[in-house]
């Protein structure tokens, strides 16, 4: 998995390729520690695979940008992972673009 990483105007972007799993997902937690983001954006434009644990991920930033009154936001997800978050009903809890 490779992750890049922007922040402009608070908006921490983060896009994702490769699999999201239970090796990788702590790259991505650990990506999400931007100080002066107020919300998110996962670019999954390129993601391949969202496992479990890798939804405990989003689930975590989720939670902490709430706090913050933010939002995260779910780009360009392809037809598979978009799947796994309407089965999982994430794609209510998520915006997605």
């Amino acid at each position: 998995m490779t992750i890049e990483k922007s922040l402009v105007d608070g908006k921490l972007t983060l896009k994702v390729s490769g699999r999201l799993d239970t090796n990788t997902s702590p790259d991505l937690l650990a990506a999400l520690k931007c100080d002066g983001a107020t919300s998110v954006e996962f670019d999954f434009a390129d993601l391949e695979y969202i496992s479990s644990a890798g939804l405990r991920v989003l689930m975590a930033a989720q939670r902490s940008v709430m706090e913050g009154n933010g939002k995260v936001t779910i780009a360009r997800p392809n037809e598979m992972v978009r799947g796994v978050l309407d089965m999982t009903g994430l794609s209510s809890v998520f915006e997605i673009v």
